[in-house]
Order: structure tokens, then C-alpha cells, then sequence
């Protein structure tokens, strides 16, 4: 049940009727273009997880939920993960609960407790009664982030549930909530005020009547986190959470003003209670009577910093003296929390915890890095080096080939990652760190790839050369303003700052704080050249953190401009974006600036994101985003007089999924993409209307988008980096298509690579190799579909048809239709038991050139060009490449040769001793026959091979040898060397020897006692 997609498409369907014909022209069924799918290229590097559990009575199930990646799921220990929420919901989780007494069941509650500056909501309450094959929704989607999930241990109809609510903005859903019915119906038990919600709930194993909870007053705005005020409390129940006692003034709590409370219970001794408080006195307290009287046993500030990120603390569930606290490092105290230790988990900032109840070595942690599974008490851990849940802020691609993608990954490193390669997968292999640090944008030097620049907090700049491993800082201003509010900075640099060149002077590099800068010497010198571009609002330039901890990192630094871009048309054409709620232009190369804020705008809405139209040079796209101040509502703006006037163009992009950021197809206008908190939208239309844009690509957070090569690329908070390897499809788009019989598209240029592409649960799915073909049949075919593929003289190369051609069987449906070639014609003849030593039988590549594709259904056709583009990796010129090939075909050819002699003399030989078998008389005539041609099977093949390594034991023969030369010669692009022209023409030389021996015993001997050109009529039909 894709609920949250088919609501956008059916709001689409709702507001498209109005607009007619117009509408109607510029809209297509997705069916048509539905085969160019997202492929997932990672990197499969965990990004935050908030949320975990385990299954007691399965020791190898796990689960854990990301913070815009949905839910995963293990069932080998950690070794590898599995997303399991996808085609139901998807987004940031805060809750996972497995029920004790039936772990089939699993509740699943949206939105992170880990309220960073690039938090995002959830979509309500999730059930699955079948371990997470399917599910239901439970509703409750208002409640956005629900931090803990607690179920009966004898009785999975009862659950409760702790919710934070809407972190943005006041709201009466907030607090503990219960349900009686399996989550069918919910009904608060606990509520303070509008601005404090439910953080902290935990059940006493022995007696689940007994309860704590905590709630926590807590706003993100903008500009500031607020963590604490009166809302912040802590609560007990003893009949089942259905009546709540504030116990936050019990006798040896701290007094004044409440932050976050975390709280856990000993399932070994209930009566033993331990919160974490935030306070200014706060620390570790401990209650031996059940919340009564309380002791602070710790007030280590490695426990308890940055308390909003963390304070979360377990009890071990085997020894009453045993406790966990998770910040930064772990912690474990075996002394009833007077004293810890502190532990590392693979990827620090440690946010949840599960221990199994009947086995304390056995536990799952949640951090920064996603999930880790331990089955010796935290010793060691699994790594999380096996998840594509990655949180990035934008995306940018380099002129290397093939290109490589850019990012600043949440809570990790900066990468850069290959977008494809020769292999079977995006691996570890094909990605590195570089620039910058992880909240940063990242600009690779337009002539030199390997001259990276990347950002990050704190107005951190760095340039990064990957030719000579070096790096250099050259922030703008390098005053570190860690611990300060914006009020105190000269220059106001966001965590996120704009960093990006010129796209007429490749020697430019702009950066923005709360101003413009620029450098030509690589970051030396800058030239500040704008004034104060944003509201320059006073009141919203203090330190962020709330009343009690401070937490300042420049991510709430507020009016900065939050994005820039260059016109790609018009040198000197530069636009501003603040955060506060303004857009500029300069006309003049930022001499002058003129404030061209759409009328309507919200006043303190943050631009998130421009776009330079690639059509029109007054033209600007831009997308902004006030869900920070508790607005939901996307919006997309477009000019085409540099600002004069503004059309808002969201008609059709569900009310609830704000925008993040647009973008515009550099070769086909009017295509317009929208990336938005749940996902992906197209217009065909310059954005007059959109429609969902999904296809197979999970709900997830789209924070930025870019266009390379016709290729689009999306960058996710929580599920890493995605692609569409053909946007050509889209720019051939028409009326017409829908109402053929079906129809071929063109075929995008592509370049003379292999690849494969194959799905991994451990790295990320490669582009496949060769040209990609998409077609569309509107019918059920009757009879046959076939795809040829032609040189440009009308040769046929490679044929593939739904009857099956040497069983390789054309698959297709009615609808949207990809099929692959890798370029390759047919490979070499082969039978039965061949085994060789590095001697393949694949058919070389075709050259670069032009081609021709053509579609025949039922016999009727159309056709397509193509170019094949020469892999640009390689100085081979085409004439080498075409002495390549006539190399590997000459090779093929007689390897065919000598396989098909392989399997006659083999069916010769069958005949003659079935003759021998029948007439004993016959023996000494035929058994010479039969040793000849033994003789020279011997020779061309190895016969005594039966298994892979046998050929180390009995020596390859003919054909081995000259199929090596496949393995030599086909590696890479280039020409074949003068020795392997040598030995070429030598064992061809020997092969064709023996195949004249055979072929004079053939016709003076063979062919007096059997039927040959029966018997090779029969091997054919075979």
C-alpha cells in the first residue's frame, strides 16, 4: 500500500482537471518511460540511526531504523541488511518494537529522536504481523517523531507509545499514548503542554503496569535548538499508563530548570531506577525504591553532554549493578552507575541500545554510523560498512571519466564516488574522502579533477589535491567560532555554505557567508564583493541550545545566504538565496545587487536551493522550504526577467512534501525535477504541473539534485546516492508514443565500457555496460518481439527475440521496455564439458561508430541510431581498435571453427563405434578411423580435463592456448601487441594442420561408412 504516492498522484489528478487540454498535452503516462529505473550506487556507509531492536528468540534477526532510510533488517547477525519498509513507508524512524510474545509482530513509530539541524519528520505508526514482509498503517501520521515504542510482553494488542510531536511549532498531539487494540486506535494517557512531548518511556518487565516516562520541552527553529523549560518532567504509572504521577520533584532530584530525561528500569531488580537529567546540577541519578528517593551517583559530563543529541541509558538486563549510558563513547558502569568505563563502537555518537533479555553478550547499537551487532558484550562489533543509508546535503560531479560524484555525508566524511565502473558493483574500491568535512558543499576544479574544495562547519574550507595527497585550509576568515552565537561574527558562514566556480571562468571560486566572496588564486585570497544580502535579523543572531546546555556549531546560524548559483547563459549573472528569506541578482558581476524577492513569499522562509535556466538569461528557478518554522507546503518559484515578476509553480506536488530543490534538464526545456521531503516529482511543462517522479526510488528525503551526461543524480537524507542513468527517454516524450503499438526510442550515445549491473546488499548497483534501449509496446505482442542490432552497412550483430535465440530469451511486458547490449557479438562456439585455463569464448566489442537498432513486433518495425563513443580512458586511436577487433574476431572465428570439428568428430566417433557395436567385423576397419580422429581431438583440446584445475595437471592444448589470446588481447582498448600477432598466427597455423588431417579423413574414409551431411544436419537442428 504506497499510500503517500498514490495521495500525490491522485492530488495531481484532482488539481490537473482543471487545466484542460493543456494539461492533458504536457503530461505522460508514467508506463510509457516507467523501465528507466534508480539504481542505488551507495556508498553502503551507515548513516544515523536513532532506533533498534532484536528478537530474543531469533539469535540472528535485527532491525534498525535510519534517519530517513526506513527500516532494515538482518537475519545473519549484522553481516549484511535488508530494507524492509520500502513500498509502505519510508522516511526517518525513531522507534522499532518487536513484540516478546510474537516476534512476527513489529511496531514501528516515524520521526528521530536525534533532533539534528537536518532532522526529518516520520510518517506516523507502522505495523507488521509477519516480521516485516508486509504492512499496515496505524495512523497518527500528525505525530512526526515518536521516540520510543514500548509493547506488553504478554500481550501485543497493548502498546505504548512515546511522542514527541511536531519539534517545530506548538501542538496538542504530543505525549504517551496507548492502544489497546494492536494499534488500531490510540488514546492519550499523558500530555503536558503543546511545546513538550513524550522522550523517554520504559516498562517494568516483571510488572508492565509499573512505568516511567519522561517528557522533554524542546523547539528547533531556524535559528536555534531550545532544549528544556517547565514541560520537562518525569512521570510514573502503576496501572498500565492509563494514570500518570509526576515524580520530577522527588526527593533528591536537582531543582530548577528540566531538560531531557532519559530513564531505564533494572529488569533484575524494578525497584531500581536510573535517569539522566539534564540540569545544571544534572548527571546520573539512581532510585532503589521505585522512584521514590533518588542519589546522584554521576555527574561526568562525558555522560551527559550535548544532552539533546544523547542521553539515553539501559540497564543490563542479567546484573542489577550494571547500567549503559550512551553519548559520544559508550559507557558501562558494573557499580550501579558510580563509576564507567568508556567503550567505542565502530562509528561513535551512540543513540539507542537493545540488549537481549535472556543473553546480556547479545546487543545492537544505534549511532552516527547505523547499526552494529555485538554477540560478546560490545568486544567486538559488526561493521557498518554495509548499509546505503547515508545522509548527504548536496551533490556536485567532476569532468573526470567516468565522472564521479560528489558529497558531504552526515555525521562522516566527505567522498567522492565513481558513478560507474567495469565491474559488478560500486565498491569500497570506487569511492575515497576528499574536501571538506560533513555538512559542506563540495567544488571540484573544472580543469583539474583531482583539485577538490569542500566546506563545512565553522566557516571550514579546505583544498584538497588527490594527485599529490595534500591539503590546505583556506577558509575566508579563519576565526573559529565553535561555542558562539552568530552575533559574534564578523562574516556569518552557515554549516552548509555555498561553494561553488564560475561556469565562464574556471578560475573563479565563489563562496557566501552573510556576503559574497571570491578567489582566482585557489582560495589565497578573497575578495568580499556584496554587502549583507540577508534581513540581518538581530533578534535571531543569538547563541542556540536552550536555557540550559549551549550547543553552537554554526548549524542555527541564521540569515546567511543558503544558496548561489552563476547564470549558465549570461557571465556576471549572479543570484543570492538567504535562509531568512530573500533572493538577489547582480546583473554586473556583483557590482551592484538588487533585492527581487518574490511579493508573497513568507517572510522568514529559507531558500534552499537556485537554478540558472538553461534556456532563458533572465531566468531563475529556485525551491525554499519553511518546514522549520512548522510549514509544510513546497515552494517552487520561476522568473524569466531576472526577478521583475514571479510565477509560484507547485501545482501538483502533494501539500505536505515541501521542496528542497528544482532543477532544469539542460537539453530538453521545459523538463523541470523537484526533489521534496517525500520524494521525487517531474514537470513536462516549465512547472506548470508535476507529478510524482518516483518510479522505484524508496520515500526518502531528496536534499539535492544535478544533471551529468543526461544523467540525473539525487542526493538522500538516509539512503545515499541515486542515479537515472537515461534522461534521453524524457526529452523524447510525445503525444504520439502512448497510442502506437509500440514504439522505439533512440537510444542515448554510449560509451564502449563494460559493466554489470547487479543488485548487492553490500555495494552499490553498477551501471551495465554497453547501450541501454528502451521501447514501448502498447498491446500484448501475438507472435514475436525482436531487437537486431545492425553496423551502419546493414550487418546484422547481435539479435535477441521473445522465441529465444541459443537460449538467451528476449523478456519484455506490455509497457515501459529496457534491454541491454554490451556491445559484444556473439561469443565463440562451446560444448559440452569444455573446461579452459583463462581461455574465454566471448565475442569481441564492437568499434566506435554509428549503429542502427531496430524493434519488430509481429513483424512490423521501426528503427534507431546510435553512436558508440570510444572510451576516452584510452590513447588508442580507431584504427587501432579496429585492429583490435578484426584480431578478436579472427580468434572467435576459428576457435568456432575448431569446436564445431570437436563436437562432429565427436558424433563420428559415436556412430562408428555404435556400427562397430553392431557388426564386431567392422572393428578393424573403423578403429584406425576412430584413433585418427581421437588424435587430433587430442590435439586441439585438452580431453582429459573433468574438473577447474584439472588443466594443472594435464597440459591446455590448441584451443586453450588460442583462446588466451581472447583474455590478452581483449583486456582494455588497445591494439594487439606484435607478440600476440605471433602467436596467433603459430597456433592457428597448428590448429589449421589438424583441422586439414581431419577434414582429408572425413571425405576419404569417414564418409564411406557413415551419412556425414545427415549427421551434420542433425548437429545443426540440435
Amino acid at each position: 500500500m504506497k499510500r503517500i504516492l498514490h495521495f500525490a498522484l491522485s492530488v495531481f489528478i484532482l488539481l490537473g482537471i482543471g487545466f484542460g487540454h493543456q494539461v492533458h498535452a504536457q503530461q505522460y503516462d508514467e508506463k510509457i518511460y516507467e523501465a528507466i529505473q534508480w539504481r542505488n550506487i551507495g556508498p553502503h556507509r551507515g548513516g544515523r540511526s536513532a532506533a533498534v531492536a532484536g528478537v530474543a528468540s531469533e539469535r540472528n534477526t535485527f532491525y534498525f531504523g535510519a534517519t530517513g532510510g526506513g527500516v532494515w533488517k538482518t537475519t545473519d547477525g549484522g553481516k549484511t541488511w535488508g530494507n524492509i519498509s520500502d513500498g509502505y513507508f519510508g522516511g526517518s524512524i525513531g522507534a522499532v518494537a518487536v513484540a516478546d510474545s510474537d516476534p512476527n509482530i513489529i511496531y514501528v513509530g516515524g520521526g528521530e529522536k536525534t533532533v539534528r539541524g537536518n532532522v526529518s519528520y516520520g510518517y506516523g505508526f507502522w505495523k507488521s504481523a509477519d516480521a516485516g514482509k508486509t504492512w499496515t498503517s496505524l495512523g497518527m501520521e500528525e505525530s512526526r517523531f515518536v521516540s520510543r515504542i514500548r509493547i506488553h510482553p504478554t500481550n501485543p494488542d497493548v502498546v505504548l507509545a512515546a511522542v514527541m510531536g511536531d519539534i517545530f511549532k506548538p501542538t496538542e498531539i504530543r505525549g504517551v499514548y496507548k492502544s489497546i487494540d494492536g494499534g488500531k486506535t490510540w488514546n492519550r494517557k499523558l500530555f503536558v503542554n503543546p511545546t513538550s512531548g513524550a522522550v523517554d518511556l520504559v516498562l517494568d518487565p516483571k510488572n508492565p503496569d509499573v512505568m516511567f516516562a519522561t517528557t522533554w520541552e524542546l523547539k528547533r527553529t531556524p535559528y536555534s535548538l531550545e532544549s528544556g523549560g517547565p514541560g520537562s518532567k518525569m512521570f510514573k504509572s502503576v496501572d498500565g499508563g492509563e494514570n500518570w504521577t509526576e515524580i520530577s520533584t522527588n526527593k533528591g532530584l536537582p531543582e530548577g530548570t528540566l531538560g531531557i530525561i532519559g530513564v531505564t528500569i533494572s529488569p533484575v531488580n524494578p525497584n531500581r531506577i536510573w535517569a539522566m537529567v539534564e540540569n545544571l546540577n544534572g548527571g546520573l541519578f539512581r532510585s532503589d525504591d521505585g522512584g521514590t528517593t533518588w542519589e546522584k551517583t554521576n555527574e561526568d559530563r562525558n555522560l551527559r553532554q550535548r544532552a539533546w543529541y544523547y542521553t539515553r541509558l539501559y540497564a543490563d538486563t542479567q546484573s542489577d549493578s550494571t547500567v549503559y549510558v550512551l553519548n559520544v563513547d559508550y559507557h558501562k558502569s558494573t557499580d550501579g552507575g558510580k563509576t564507567f568505563k568508556n567503550y567505542d563502537a565502530p562509528h561513535g555518537d551512540h543513540h539507542d541500545l537493545w540488549i537481549d533479555p535472556k543473553d546480556n553478550q547479545r546487543m545492537i547499537i544505534a549511532d552516527d554510523g547505523g547499526a552494529q551487532v555485538s554477540f560478546d558484550g560490545g568486544a567486538s562489533w559488526t561493521t557498518y560498512m554495509n548499509q546505503p543509508t547515508s545522509q548527504f546535503y548536496r551533490v556536485t560531479t567532476d569532468n573526470h571519466f567516468p565522472y564521479r560524484i560528489y558529497g558531504a555525508q552526515q555525521d562522516n566524511s566527505t567522498l567522492r564516488i565513481s558513478h560507474r565502473n567495469d565491474g559488478r558493483g560500486i565498491t569500497e574500491d570506487d569511492w575515497e574522502p576528499t574536501a571538506g568535512g560533513e555538512s559542506g558543499w563540495i567544488a571540484p576544479d573544472p580543469n583539474d579533477s583531482d583539485i577538490v574544495y569542500g566546506g563545512s562547519y565553522g566557516g571550514y574550507l579546505t583544498r584538497e589535491n588527490h594527485r599529490t595527497k595534500t591539503s590546505r585550509t583556506v577558509n575566508v576568515y579563519p576565526n573559529n567560532p565553535m561555542g558562539h552565537g552568530a552575533e559574534d561574527m564578523k562574516y556569518r558562514f552557515q554549516w552548509n555554505f555555498p561553494i561553488f566556480f564560475s561556469l565562464h571562468d574556471p578560475k573563479v571560486l565563489y563562496t557566501t557567508s552573510n556576503q559574497f566572496h571570491r578567489s582566482t588564486d585557489g582560495g589565497q585570497s578573497w575578495e568580499t564583493f556584496s554587502p549583507d544580502l540577508t534581513r540581518n535579523a538581530k533578534e535571531k543572531l543569538g547563541p542556540s541550545g536552550g536555557p540550559i546546555t549551549k550547543d553552537n556549531t554554526s548549524v542555527e546560524y541564521y540569515s546567511t545566504i543558503f544558496t548561489a548559483s552563476e547564470s549558465p547563459l549570461k557571465k556576471g549573472v549572479l543570484w543570492a538565496g538567504s535562509d531568512d528569506g530573500l533572493v538577489h541578482v547582480s546583473k554586473d558581476n556583483g557590482k551592484t545587487w538588487e533585492n527581487v524577492t518574490p511579493k508573497g513569499l513568507p517572510e522568514w522562509i529559507q531558500i534552499n536551493s537556485t537554478e540558472g535556466h538553461p534556456f532563458e538569461e533572465g531566468g531563475l528557478y529556485f525551491a525554499a522550504t519553511g518546514y522549520k518554522n512548522g510549514d509544510f507546503t513546497p515552494y517552487l518559484y520561476k522568473t524569466s526577467d531576472y526577478g521583475k515578476t514571479w510565477a509560484k509553480i507547485t501545482n501538483g506536488i502533494d501539500g505536505q512534501h515541501f521542496t528542497r530543490v528544482i532543477r532544469a534538464d539542460p537539453s530538453k526545456k521545459g523538463i523541470l525535477y523537484a526533489g521534496t521531503e517525500t520524494g521525487m516529482y517531474i514537470s513536462f511543462n516549465d512547472g506548470a504541473d508535476w507529478k510524482p517522479f518516483q518510479l522505484n526510488l524508496p520515500i526518502v528525503p531528496i536534499t539535492d539534485l544535478t544533471i551529468k551526461d543526461n544523467n540525473l543524480i539525487a542526493a538522500t537524507q538516509g539512503r545515499s546516492f541515486w542515479i537515472v542513468d537515461d534522461l534521453t527517454v524524457l526529452h523524447q516524450m510525445s503525444d504520439q508514443i502512448g497510442a502506437k503499438p509500440f514504439h522505439l526510442f533512440k537510444p542515448q550515445d554510449s560509451y564502449r565500457m563494460d559493466g554489470v549491473k547487479r543488485e548487492s546488499k553490500t555495494a552499490g548497483t553498477n551501471r551495465a555496460g554497453g547501450v541501454l534501449v528502451y521501447y514501448h509496446l502498447k498491446d500484448e505482442p501475438k507472435e514475436e518481439v525482436r531487437v537486431e542490432f545492425y553496423d551502419n552497412k546493414r550487418n546484422l550483430l547481435r539479435e535477441f527475440s521473445s522465441k529465444g535465440i541459443e537460449k538467451d530469451t528476449l523478456k519484455y511486458k506490455t509497457g515501459s521496455n529496457e534491454i541491454n547490449w554490451n556491445l559484444r557479438i556473439p561469443d565463440a562456439k562451446s560444448f559440452e564439458g569444455m573446461i579452459m585455463w583463462s581461455g574465454p569464448l566471448r565475442g569481441p566489442k564492437i568499434v566506435p561508430g554509428d549503429y542502427i537498432v531496430r524493434l519488430i513486433v509481429d513483424g512490423k518495425a521501426e528503427e534507431q541510431t546510435f553512436k558508440v563513443l570510444a572510451d576516452p580512458r584510452y590513447e588508442s586511436t580507431q584504427e587501432d581498435l579496429l585492429a583490435q577487433y578484426d584480431f578478436l574476431l579472427n580468434v572467435r572465428d576459428k576457435l568456432t571453427e575448431t569446436h564445431e570439428t570437436i563436437i562432429i568428430i565427436r558424433k563420428y566417433r559415436e556412430e562408428l563405434n555404435a556400427l562397430v557395436e553392431k557388426d564386431p567385423k567392422m572393428k578393424r576397419r573403423i578403429d584406425p578411423i576412430i584413433k585418427s580422429i581421437s588424435d587430433i581431438e587430442k590435439e586441439l583440446y585438452q580431453t582429459q580435463n573433468q574438473s577447474g584445475q584439472d588443466p594443472l595437471n594435464f597440459p591446455i592444448r590448441l584451443n586453450n592456448k588460442l583462446a588466451h589470446l581472447n583474455s590478452v588481447v581483449g583486456t582494455g582498448d588497445y591494439r594487439p601487441t606484435d607478440g600476440a600477432e605471433e602467436v596467433r598466427t603459430e597456433i592457428t597455423n597448428l590448429i589449421n594442420i589438424q583441422l586439414t588431417k581431419f577434414r582429408e579423413i572425413e571425405k576419404t574414409q569417414i564418409s564411406k561408412v557413415l551419412n556425414i551431411e545427415e549427421l551434420k544436419a542433425e548437429i545443426e537442428k540440435k
